[in-house]
């Protein structure tokens, strides 16, 4: 049951291998081609004992014919021309296929949705595109012409034996089936401890990508000690995988070395009493022990094409993972003709992975062209409702609707490129100014549109004074610029967009007063004529707002103007009394310090 169970994960995991290489669509008349050359050289290097044979059974004979020297000499040219240009096309087969499965996965990474992206590493998925895709690769340039070429030579050796001796050629075969039976167990063993290396290496890479995406944070901290200790144990496991790897490699090699040797003494053993007793030439002994090799060597080769053929499933079986998964349907749906309508939330309810809800049965009228605020408590969920909006994430219950068309029904290119989304720390991207504010724009923006949207964002000023303007780069996650900047450049990236529904997630809050308030004038800009939905950290940046949504673990406890929300709500009112009194005790401790 066991043994049947391995055969067809076997058999399974070959056809998802076959399936991965028919979707790359390699150039078939390439590799029809190599295949030829491949072959040629294999017929080449399988006529070379024959002329051997004729050369020293000629010159035990003292009779040497030119003929045989030229035959020979051209035996040897054909099979270096063509294994030559084998070798090249198989690699360029090699490197089409890798090429087009990484095209393949990145499309698809690019497409999947935000919870796996929340579910997996990013550092794990790196080493998915390049390591396993690499694999494949190391599978199709470096063993599988030796693989093909390697069977004909082992064909074609053995039906010359045959007809050459017959009895030495049963001598040779005999050694085959002994070498399969230590070699297939070590081979489904091999598989396994791939398999295990590759999970490894993605783990370790995945722990790389977070260290140094977070090397300031590590030397804040003085975590260099913590971290080097995690390194060290994912390169300790490492190593023991590749102990594993190398124990294995270590019987199957001297085994084969050992069967090779064997087989050679028995024949020069037997040969050389044949030949003696003048029942053997010695040129068909010379032919015989050639044959053997030819036999042999592709023999050792479909050895470690097999164990290149096990790492090979196992990175198959990686891809073939993130194939599988769902992507966001980008292109399909209904167009946004008019996002100029209000949005309503209706029953909206939403829990990760049928933990507690995070989200409550909320009932929400955002009127277009309005700004809509949102205030509540750390963790009430508002940030939640923007995810949802941009369709990250599937309601568990309800709808969000534009006008009366369910968003889910939407295009979902069309839906997102309605909407301008700048966070509290809104994303910066490595590369320069103008690439940032143009990002996932088409490239016909013009300069001046890039200036005219740096101008509105208040960034024209900064830019101006840098050396290479809007050519600067501005280094890793934007490294280079400060915080108010980074803001400025992201609002510069929402403007050029020229988005009908805008979303802030608490935009000014991480910012000292002078950035704040270029911010602020920024966003004033930003917000007019545009549907706007406002994350609130401090009620004084919304009070003007034409409504407060108050939130309370995920529910909707209050909605109204910051008046009437004074009136009629508990929680908005001591929050407002509470901010409003700090902030004006600041104003008077700031006052009195410039007296001072």
């Amino acid at each position: 049951m066991k043994k049947q169970k391995q055969m067809t994960n076997s058999s399974s995991h070959f056809k998802d291998f076959w399936n991965l290489l028919k979707d790359a669509n390699p150039p078939k008349w390439i590799l029809i081609f190599a295949i030829s050359l491949s072959v040629i050289e294999t017929a080449a290097g399988l006529i070379l004992p024959l002329f051997t044979k004729s050369l020293v059974d000629q010159l035990a004979v003292a009779a040497l014919e030119t003929s045989v020297i030229l035959l020979l000499a051209l035996a040897f040219i054909i099979q270096t021309i063509s294994g030559g240009f084998s070798f090249y096309f198989m690699t360029y087969i090699g490197e089409s296929i890798v090429a087009s499965l990484r095209k393949k996965l990145w499309k698809h990474i690019l497409y999947l949705p935000i919870p796996y992206f929340d579910a997996s590493e990013s550092g794990e998925t790196m080493s998915r595109v390049t390591q396993d895709t690499n694999t494949v690769k190391a599978l199709i340039t470096q063993h599988l012409i030796s693989f093909v070429t390697g069977i004909i030579s082992i064909i074609g050796a053995v039906a010359i034996l045959l007809f050459i001796d017959w009895k030495m050629t049963i001598i040779m075969i005999t050694a085959v089936p002994l070498s399969l039976i230590i070699l297939m167990p070590l081979g489904r063993k091999m598989y396994k401890i791939s398999k295990a290396t590759q999970d490894e290496m993605a783990k370790f890479s995945g722990n790389l990508g977070r260290v140094l995406s977070d090397i300031r944070l590590v030397k804040a901290y003085h975590a260099e000690n913590a971290e080097q200790s995690k390194g060290e144990k994912g390169i300790s496991h490492l190593f023991q995988f590749g102990l594993k790897e190398a124990r294995i490699q270590a019987i199957i090699s001297p085994f084969m070395t050992f069967i090779m040797m064997l087989v050679l003494i028995i024949l020069i053993g037997y040969g050389g009493v044949r030949v003696a007793s003048g029942t053997l030439t010695a040129g068909s002994l010379v032919a015989i022990i050639i044959y053997m090799f030819q036999i042999v060597v592709p023999f050792s080769q479909m050895a470690s094409f097999f164990t290149s053929f096990q790492k090979a499933m196992g990175a198959t079986e990686r891809i073939q993972m993130i194939l599988s998964n769902e992507k966001e349907h980008a292109h399909t749906g209904i167009q946004v003709a008019n996002p100029s309508k209000d949005i309503r939330f209706k029953n909206l309810s939403f829990s990760y992975k049928n933990n507690e809800p995070i989200i409550k049965n909320v009932n929400l009228h955002i009127p277009t062209g309005k700004t809509t605020a949102f205030v509540g408590p750390s963790g009430s969920g508002k940030t939640t409702l923007f995810a949802l909006l941009e369709r990250f994430y599937h309601p568990t219950n309800g709808e969000i609707t534009l006008g009366d068309t369910n968003v889910a029904e939407l295009n979902l290119h069309s839906w997102r490129s309605q909407i301008g989304y700048v966070s509290q720390e809104s994303p910066i991207m490595s590369g320069t100014i103008r690439d940032n504010i143009k990002y996932g724009i088409d490239l016909g923006v013009s300069e001046q549109e890039v200036i005219t949207a740096a101008e509105l964002a208040n960034a024209a000023e900064f830019i101006e004074r840098l050396p290479q303007g809007f050519d600067t780069e501005v280094g890793e996650r934007g490294i280079k610029l400060s915080g108010g900047q980074r803001q400025r450049i992201a609002i510069a990236r929402a403007l050029i967009r020229n988005p009908k529904i805008l979303l802030l997630d608490e935009a000014t809050s991480n910012l000292d007063s002078a950035s704040e308030l270029l911010v602020q004038k920024a966003l004033q800009n930003l917000m007019k004529g545009r549907t706007t939905l406002v994350i609130a950290h401090r009620l004084s940046t919304v009070v003007e707002a034409d409504q407060i949504v108050v939130l309370e673990q995920g529910e909707v406890t209050g909605t109204g103007s910051h008046q009437d929300l004074l009136q009629t709500h508990g929680l908005y009112r001591e929050l407002a009394e509470q901010q409003l009194q700090s902030e004006k005790t600041n104003q008077v401790l700031l006052g009195n310090s410039k007296q001072g």
